[in-house]
């Protein structure tokens, strides 16, 4: 059964490929007003066009900017802030795997950049509207590749500077997905505003694509193996729309079940330090 979301609002991030689409469209057959956000004009203008088409739904609309990039977020929030909407649904799924080492135009390592501090930085720029709106639901594309993190959170170096492995890398920006969620689900307790993370399951998404020839080998190699973006996608659009999860917050989730994270993804003071460190490098902690 299809939920209605008519006159509900949803914000989208990574919609324009991948996983992203697909959840996208299952959330725009749900008739609510959907608004992507996406780095690539042109990209976001044919993604749109695609899911009113495969949808009938023309309240798709696109926000533009570069989620590596914190005045770029701060753009995209200030645009939709202006427009005085409410949200009702916020769905973190941006996110990049660099096989080398990259900076970011803030000076941070790009996959931290982009898979934590795009979530935490839009999030909070977004929160109060949130919590206007709420009945609200935030729900953060984390992954089951945080097992491979090497254990608890290195503080002394998220910048991945002591040597660079991009599977760890990426597994530890996934850890931060499921902290971030944790310590913003405790912050949020009474509001009405809830958040969950989910695994996506190994998706044959174009993530990843853009690290040159070896990576596109491997992945396509991979690509049988996997399961289709829009099987990947249906646990968020789940944690989106489904009246079972409704009131749930915090919690991570695998195949629209609930599921558990390594013992280290479930560390609290570890979620509150991250929170601190977050705020001070998006330039939050300065605000408050």
């Amino acid at each position: 059964m299809t939920t209605d979301l008519t006159n509900k609002v949803v914000m989208i991030t990574g919609a324009t490929n991948g996983l992203g689409k697909a959840a996208a469209i299952a959330l725009a057959a749900c008739n609510p007003t959907l608004i992507l956000v996406a780095r690539n004009p042109e990209l976001a203008r044919q993604t749109a066009a695609e899911i009113t088409a495969a949808t009938g739904n023309d309240k798709v609309e696109t926000l533009i900017g570069d989620l590596a990039v914190q005045a770029d977020i701060r753009r995209v929030a200030d645009q939709f802030l202006a427009s005085g909407r409410p949200l009702h649904i916020l769905f973190n799924n941006a996110g990049v795997v660099m096989l080398n080492r990259e900076e970011n135009a803030d000076g941070f390592e790009t996959t931290f950049a982009v898979n934590h501090l795009g979530y935490f930085l839009l999030t909070n720029l977004l929160l109060d509207r949130l919590r206007e709106s709420a009945p609200a639901r935030i729900v953060c594309t984390a992954s089951g590749a945080h097992a491979y993190a090497g254990g608890r959170l290195d503080f002394d170096d998220l910048q991945s500077r002591k040597g660079y492995s991009w599977m760890r890398v990426y597994a530890r920006s996934k850890l931060a997905n499921i902290l971030f969620t944790r310590e913003l689900a405790r912050r949020l307790e009474g509001s009405g505003v809830t958040v969950n993370c989910f695994h996506p399951g190994m998706v044959g998404s174009s993530l990843g694509l853009n690290n040159g020839l070896l990576s596109k080998l491997v992945i396509t190699a991979l690509r049988p193996f996997a399961r289709s973006n829009e099987k990947g996608g249906e646990t968020g659009v789940y944690l989106c729309t489904s009246p079972d999860v409704e009131g749930v917050s915090g919690l991570y989730f695998f195949d629209k079940k609930q599921a558990w994270p390594k013992s280290f993804a479930q560390n609290d003071e570890d979620a509150a330090r991250l929170w601190d460190v977050s705020e001070q490098m998006t330039g939050l902690a300065a605000a408050h």
